[in-house]
């Protein structure tokens, strides 16, 4: 194919978008709906997923201890939570320790928050960080590290905190997540289609009679039929496209607004750098396959040539 017909193809196809406006608009904005609601739930999707990684691959108890336990008992202690039978390693971490890690969960923007707690002034309890054999243990162990606590006199164990059932209910809401968002977008894609179809059902119509001219000079059916797809592929692409950027700018403004907040609880959303690439191509993917397949419908159906 010559290029001055590719782009006489592409001519006609943009010129169809703008003779039929009100219907190019409902399939637009049909096919933005489906695939804002599409890039919603992706985002939302990898986010979990990465939490849910992120929870079971740090699967452990922290035994934070109470202030100024001096360093004999701190080690008789350490010991003694060693000698469980599911404890596989136990991790001193010290007030100071404790600190730098949470100045690192803050990051670089929030980190001067902490200025001036060094030290003396540090508001942090010396702690043990507790891994186990088996994550299905932990509940065991932790419940053996409280009655270590309650048998001691000085009970130098202020805390016992883990996070077992955390990963589980995360993988439920992915997957109920995974269901509803596959169901509202195959719903929404079907409308689309179907608004797509009509719209080049309307362009078919509107032009039968030029059609029937192109094809008594002798235009051949690819011809014909070309700009009506390029029309279809427009439609999604353009659409597509203004989701993708309305989708990332809004999550990139939402990561940087909510940073601060989801680092105090030790959450750490998916980056657009990590997300965009993969979200950007499924709606760009998915809004010109769906130009394309309303578009495939309707000359099927309407354009008999």
């Amino acid at each position: 194919m010559k290029l001055r017909t590719i782009l006489r193809h592409f001519r006609e196809g943009a010129k169809n978008i703008i003779r039929n406006g009100w219907m190019s608009f409902a399939s637009m904005s049909s096919i933005f709906i489906s695939l804002f609601i599409l890039g919603v739930f992706l985002l939302l999707a990898l986010n979990v997923n990465s939490m849910s990684a992120q929870i079971e691959s740090q699967v452990q108890i922290r035994v934070f201890l109470q202030l100024n336990v001096e360093k004999a008992k701190m080690t008789e202690l350490q010991n003694k939570i060693g000698n469980i039978t599911e404890v596989s390693k136990v991790t001193f971490v010290s007030k100071a320790e404790g600190l730098e890690l949470l100045r690192k969960n803050l990051g670089e923007e929030n980190k001067e928050l902490l200025d001036g707690y060094e030290n003396e002034e540090n508001p942090l309890p010396d702690s043990f960080t507790v891994e186990v054999y088996d994550p299905r243990s932990i509940a065991q162990a932790a419940s053996q590290i409280e009655a270590i606590n309650k048998a001691d006199e000085t009970q130098p164990i202020a805390k016992v905190k883990y996070g077992q059932g955390t990963v589980e209910t995360l993988f439920k809401v992915t997957n109920a997540l995974r269901i509803i968002g596959i169901v509202v977008v195959i719903g929404l894609g079907v409308t689309a289609m179907f608004l797509i179809s009509n719209t080049i059902k309307m362009t078919i119509i509107a032009r039968r009679r030029e059609i029937g001219i192109m094809k008594l000079v002798g235009a051949t059916n690819s011809f014909i039929r070309w700009p009506f797809f390029i029309e279809g592929a427009l439609i999604g692409i353009i659409s597509s496209v203004i989701t993708t950027v309305i989708v990332l700018v809004g999550y990139s403004e939402l990561v940087q607004f909510s940073q601060m907040e989801l680092s105090l609880m030790m959450i750490k959303l998916v980056t657009v750098k990590e997300s965009g690439l993969l979200t950007a191509a499924l709606i760009i993917g998915l809004g010109t396959l769906i130009g394309i397949w309303g578009s495939t419908i309707s000359i099927r159906k309407y354009l008999k040539v």
